[in-house]
């Protein structure tokens, strides 16, 4: 029997990137999954085939995860066509990177509404439906190491994923009676379309070579690490956070001329 056999598993902003990679092994793994992107782009059906080549039940629902009506909409369609929900992934983000002085409030504001107030709607959206369900589910919100360490023209990225770390261990606290865990995973940086555009390939590479383990991380490395959290065999976890950065956070070193 595979891990998640029987299991559902809804993940935000699973077009590409991360939440692709996680949609990916939680269906190798034997979970049915819901896809979502902000809207129904070609990223979105192409995860959804490569979750239906590997036996399992792929759903598209297009929602941008920082409209209330939106989510509420994205739930109750995955519920209506697979009658429960299991698993919930918060993953949905985005950065605007500019300095405090000259970033515009709508852009700061559309970072704060995908990356907090998006990962709160589909935390307790998905708790809701899984005391509904009364058996329990897992939570996994997709943090960052921005949320350890502070860079500069990060500031509205930085306070959400900030917010997003502190709400995951009060939700562990009200949510354990319900025997529902909700854990975070910070990933350092990884190599993702969106990375590309701050970066060329080649500063990528030149980039990683500062990091400890010597390279980027990957999608599929992020969702090993949530796969883990959402399986029973973390049903005493929650609360929880688990950086995963290849040592990035420790390892980082003053230029040599500091």
């Amino acid at each position: 029997m595979k891990r998640f056999e029987g299991k559902v598993a809804l993940i935000t902003g699973s077009g590409r990137g991360i939440g692709r990679g996680i949609a990916l092994h939680l269906a190798q793994a034997g979970a049915d999954i819901v896809v979502n992107d902000r809207v129904d782009s070609e990223d979105a059906q192409i995860t959804a085939q490569a979750v239906e080549k590997m036996g399992q039940r792929a759903l598209v629902v297009p929602a941008d995860v920082s409209k209330r009506d939106e989510m509420e909409r994205l739930f109750a369609t995955a519920v209506a066509h697979f009658g429960h929900i299991d698993i919930a992934v918060a993953n949905a983000g985005m950065s605007i990177r500019k300095p405090i002085l000259t970033i515009e409030w709508a852009e700061a504001l559309r970072t704060i509404e995908v990356c907090q107030f998006g990962v709160f709607h589909t935390c307790q959206l998905a708790a809701q439906q899984m005391t509904k369900q009364g058996k329990g589910g897992k939570i996994l919100v997709i943090g960052s190491v921005h949320n350890d360490v502070a860079f500069a023209n990060c500031a509205p990225y930085e306070m959400a994923k900030s917010a997003i770390n502190h709400l995951t261990r009060t939700l562990s606290v009200e949510l354990a009676p319900q025997r529902i865990n909700i854990n975070v995973v910070n990933p350092g940086w990884i190599d993702t379309p969106g990375e590309r555009n701050f970066s060329t390939d080649e500063e990528l590479r030149a980039s990683a070579k500062q990091i400890p383990w010597k390279r980027l991380g990957t999608p599929e490395d992020i969702a090993k690490a949530v796969a883990f959290l959402v399986s029973d065999d973390a049903d005493y976890i929650t609360g929880a956070t688990l950086r995963v950065d290849g040592g990035f956070v420790n390892g980082m070193v003053l230029p040599a001329d500091a």
